[in-house]
């Protein structure tokens, strides 16, 4: 059974990751790169949904993994986004969506 982690430890693990492809491959991680980074992979994951739902490029076998694949590469470089631009991602979802939860006066 996994512990249960925060975002920022989640964070942490996925920056750790990411550093450790970026030299392994020769990456310049600069701010672009984070842009352009989450639009690939969330290309990646439309891609991957496209084919589950059979208007996309079939492969020859299915495999069930590939989308959640996907989907975490999307929320990893979201992750990798948000804290490289300083962004505390805790609050603006308390300050945009966890707003609606609490009882209107």
């Amino acid at each position: 059974m996994r512990a249960e982690m925060t975002l920022a430890e989640i964070a942490d693990k996925v920056e750790r990751v990411s550093a450790i492809y970026a030299e392994r491959n020769a990456i310049r991680r600069d701010d672009d790169w984070y842009a352009l980074k989450l639009q690939e992979e969330l290309g990646e994951m439309l891609a991957e949904y496209l084919r589950g739902t059979s208007r996309g490029r079939q492969r020859p076998e299915p495999n069930a993994d590939a989308l959640a694949d996907e989907a975490a590469d999307v929320l990893g470089q979201l992750m990798l986004f948000v804290k490289r631009n300083g962004i505390d991602i805790e609050a603006a979802l308390e300050r945009k969506w966890f707003r609606y939860l609490e009882p209107s006066t």
